[in-house]
C-alpha cells in the first residue's frame, strides 16, 4: 500500500535522511518545512514523483489543518531541539514542541497514523544504579524534555500512535548538526585535538541517525504489533560516559587528548543507563555502531567548513 506520509520539519537533521529512506520504500513523502537554515538538503528528490515539499510554519494553524486530513501518516518532526536552543528561546521552544504538536493531536482523525520521536533524556537520572526503561517514572529537567514528556501523555491518547524515545543521535545527515554529543566531541577531537570534560562521568545512550530512520520504517512494517506503545531506541552497547565515549574517540585520532575539570558542572544534567529491550524483543535491531559513526563523522568533518568567521 502506498500510504502518504506527511512529515512536518522533514528538512532537518533526522528528516533529510528518514525521506531519502521512505521514498526508496515507494512511500508519498510531503514534508513541510520552514527552511529557516536555508538547508538544501532535498534538492535532489524534486525529480521523485512521489515527493511533494510545501513551505511554512508548524505553528500556522490554519495550513496545518487544512493539510492534515489529506495523509495517513503523519510523523512530527519540526522542533527546536535540545536544552541549549530551548533555553535561548523558550517561547518559540514551547509554541514549537508543544502548542503545535497539540493542535495537531487534537485534530487527527482516529484512524491517521501518527509516529512520533521523543526523548529519552526525559528520564533525567535513573533509580540508585541510573537504570531506565518505558515503565521508569519521568524526571524531565530541561524544557526540552518537559515539553516532550507533556507531548507524549497526549499522544497516547490517540489509538494509533507510537512514541520513540530517541537516546543521542549522531552520525552524518545531509542537514548536518554538530552540536549533538557525539558529533560535538569528534568535531571537537578532529579540529582542536582536545575537549575539557565536566562530570565525566555521567552517562547517556546513543544511536545512529540511518538507525533512527530505520525505526520508522520498521514501525510502518510492523504497526498493528506495535501501535499505542513507547519505546527506546538506542545502541544497547552504548549507554557510556562522556570519558568512556573519548577514549573510543581517541583509538581513533591518535593526536586527541581530553581533561576531566570538577570546578564545574554540566549545564545538561542527564545521567542514565537506557533498556532497549522491548523494542529489540520484536526484531528491530540497530545496524551502525558508536565506532562505525565515530570513523564517518571523521572522514565527513574533512568536507565540512564551520568556521563562517574566520579569516583561515
Amino acid at each position: 500500500m502506498n500510504l502518504k506520509i506527511l512529515i512536518t520539519g522533514g528538512a532537518g537533521y533526522i528528516g533529510s535522511v528518514l525521506v531519502n529512506d521512505l521514498l526508496n520504500k515507494n512511500y508519498s513523502v510531503t514534508v513541510y518545512d520552514n527552511f529557516i537554515y536555508n538547508q538544501s538538503a532535498l534538492n535532489h528528490f524534486c525529480l521523485n514523483k512521489n515527493f511533494a515539499v510545501i513551505k511554512g510554519d508548524v505553528r500556522d494553524q490554519k495550513k496545518i489543518l487544512s493539510l492534515l486530513p489529506y495523509f495517513d501518516v503523519v510523523i512530527p518532526l519540526a522542533a527546536l531541539v535540545g536544552a541549549p536552543i530551548c533555553k535561548f528561546d523558550s517561547v518559540g521552544a514551547r509554541t514549537i514542541n508543544h502548542d503545535a504538536i497539540d493542535i495537531i493531536l487534537k485534530n487527527i482523525s482516529k484512524n491517521q497514523i501518527i509516529l512520533m520521536p521523543t526523548t529519552n533524556s526525559a528520564y533525567g537520572t535513573g533509580d540508585k544504579n541510573n537504570f531506565c526503561d518505558e515503565n521508569t517514572v519521568l524526571n524531565p529537567i530541561s524544557q526540552y524534555a518537559i515539553d516532550k514528556v507533556e507531548v507524549e501523555k497526549k499522544l497516547m491518547e490517540h489509538e494509533n500512535s507510537i512514541s520513540f524515545r530517541l537516546a543521542t543521535v549522531f552520525g552524518m545527515s545531509p542537514r548536518m548538526r554538530i552540536d549533538l554529543l557525539v558529533n560535538d566531541f569528534v568535531y571537537r577531537a578532529a579540529k582542536d585535538g582536545f575537549i575539557v570534560l565536566f562530570e565525566s562521568y555521567f552517562k547517556r545512550n546513543f544511536i545512529h541517525i540511518k538507525d533512527v530512520s530505520s525505526v520508522f520504517i520498521f514501525a510502518l512494517d510492523n504497526f498493528k504489533k506495535m501501535k499505542n506503545q513507547i519505546y527506546n531506541v538506542g545502541l544497547s552497547n552504548a549507554n557510556l560516559s562522556k570519558k568512556d565515549l573519548c577514549l573510543i574517540i581517541q583509538k581513533k585520532i591518535k593526536n586527541f587528548i581530553f581533561f576531566e575539570e570538577d570546578l564545574q558542572k554540566d549545564p545538561d544534567q542527564r545521567n542514565y543507563i537506557v533498556s532497549n529491550k522491548k523494542i529489540e524483543a520484536l526484531g528491530f535491531l540497530p545496524k551502525i555502531s558508536l565506532e562505525q559513526g565515530i570513523d564517518e563523522l571523521v572522514k565527513g568533518y574533512e568536507m565540512l567548513k564551520i568556521k563562517r568567521y574566520s579569516n583561515i
